[in-house]
């Protein structure tokens, strides 16, 4: 298959950072990275024009990760706490998501990229879980999350005990009674 080389405008994972010039195959630049203008062929203009922006880049760069540094230290403080429904055994009908946890930051002010937060799969049961959110390629705060029972976990259990134990003392003491009254009409 045929390579390419490409110069980086956004910071991709897995891919390199801004202003780097990196190989990738020819179909992946044609058709995802150049279309978003994540890159630019890498030529001697591009080339020339990114030497040129990279004191500007490099502002913009220390800037953002400062802005990110300030979100983190406020982020710290933060701890979300989700109630489900949960079945036996503690797990969830459904689940907690990144997106549940996207919304739940966008209700206290924080706008995240849900494509931030590092949730490597979905949390399906109750517990304290720890989430990792990458604010900058360099600054990643790991945020507490609490999943908890919806009703309580006492409610669930005790519930269905409490309505078995009357519907049997409801039948127990019907058929004394309606033997009583067998006896009665003899």
């Amino acid at each position: 298959m045929a390579n390419t080389q490409i110069l980086l405008r956004e910071d991709i994972d897995n891919l390199g950072a801004r202003g780097e010039i990196v190989r990738v195959k020819a179909g992946y630049a044609r058709n995802y990275l150049l279309p978003r203008n994540l890159a630019v062929q890498a030529n001697a203009s591009n080339v020339k024009q990114i030497e040129q922006e990279r004191a500007a880049l490099l502002k913009k760069e220390a800037k953002e990760r400062g802005t990110a540094e300030e979100q983190a230290n406020q982020m710290r403080q933060l701890r979300l706490t989700f109630t489900r429904k949960v079945g036996e055994h503690g797990i969830l009908y459904g689940s907690v998501t990144s997106m549940d946890i996207h919304e739940a930051l966008k209700d206290k002010g924080y706008e995240i990229d849900r494509r931030r937060i590092n949730l490597r799969e979905a949390i399906k049961e109750t517990g304290d879980f720890t989430v990792p959110v990458r604010l900058h390629r360099e600054v990643v705060v790991e945020i507490p999350v609490t999943v908890e029972n919806e009703g309580g976990a006492a409610n669930t259990t005790s519930a269905p005990t409490v309505a078995a134990g009357t519907a049997q003392e409801t039948s127990a003491t019907s058929e004394p009674n309606a033997a009583s009254a067998e006896t009665e009409n003899r």
